[in-house]
């Protein structure tokens, strides 16, 4: 049974839907009879997004619309919401999905850190600002699903921008839920979608062929479905790589840096490889 907001007439808006995990949820939303808005910032993907949509829709393009907009800018999100409730009023579904990758250093150009903040941490928190009054004035079920990221849970070195990105977009979230459950009336609900690793045009890195390591958006964004419809917050995907086990050992090790007092990111430190690999063996 999917979630009451996922219903036939009600209406999904998706940032960074026009390619990957973004598109691969709007055509299972579309699927589902809904009403679907794509947002991007790049003009020719919406276009042939548009189209692969409207084929799938049940009521055609009637029920299909597109919007360039810079999720980094509050006032392009506000513009986003008020052209989506003008063409359809409800909002029932926002996913947050906008995201970057271009890679990042510590001590790298400020213009670069800025950009990558900007779209995947201040575009999750102009969508939930900017969506989310409007969702709950609505008093009908909806859903707020944020994109995060494993790499904001383990904060593995090599691109610290996103990491700092996607941990942020993790802490808000919690936050977000956290004042939803406690607003009286509320019926919205949020959730932190945390995918494994997805062949998409973000991680492609110029290969045409899926490895068998990843899995398809479209595998990807059902998982995200059957949990979001069991209740669930926290949206662990594994991959073809990498079961939930593993992840959930990761973890449990990333967060005993700050228990047991070990260097920071002692996953990679040379003197603890021997304790990670026996605690990675242990069962939970």
């Amino acid at each position: 049974m999917s979630h009451p907001a996922l219903s036939a007439d009600h209406t999904a808006v998706v940032t960074g839907g026009a390619s990957g995990i973004g598109l691969a949820a709007a055509m299972r939303f579309a699927q589902l009879g809904m009403n679907v808005c794509i947002a991007d910032v790049d003009e020719t993907r919406l276009r042939e997004a548009a189209a692969t949509l409207t084929a799938v829709a049940k009521r055609g393009g009637a029920a299909v619309m597109t919007a360039k907009v810079d999720v980094s800018s509050r006032d392009s999100v506000v513009a986003l919401e008020r052209a989506v409730r003008a063409r359809f009023g409800a909002i029932d579904v926002l996913m947050n999905n906008a995201g970057i990758q271009p890679g990042s250093k510590i001590f790298g150009p400020e213009d670069n850190w800025q950009r990558i903040l900007g779209v995947n941490l201040w575009g999750i928190i102009h969508g939930a600002q900017v969506f989310a009054a409007g969702m709950i004035a609505q008093e009908g079920p909806a859903l707020i699903i944020n994109t995060g990221s494993k790499q904001g849970i383990t904060t593995p070195p090599g691109d610290p921008a996103y990491n700092v990105s996607k941990a942020g977009v993790k802490a808000f979230t919690e936050a977000l839920q956290h004042e939803l459950r406690n607003t009286p009336g509320c019926k919205v609900t949020a959730h932190l979608f945390i995918p494994g690793f997805v062949f998409t045009p973000l991680t492609a890195n110029g290969r045409v062929e899926k490895p068998a390591a990843a899995w398809t958006p479209e595998q990807t964004v059902d998982f995200m479905l059957e949990r979001v419809a069991a209740g669930d917050f926290y949206v662990l995907c594994p991959d073809n790589d990498v079961p939930r086990a593993l992840d959930a050992r990761r973890i449990l090790w990333a967060a005993g840096d700050i228990v047991e007092n070990r260097p920071p990111l002692s996953r990679w430190h040379a003197d603890y490889a021997d304790a990670f690999a026996a605690f990675v063996k242990k069962s939970p």
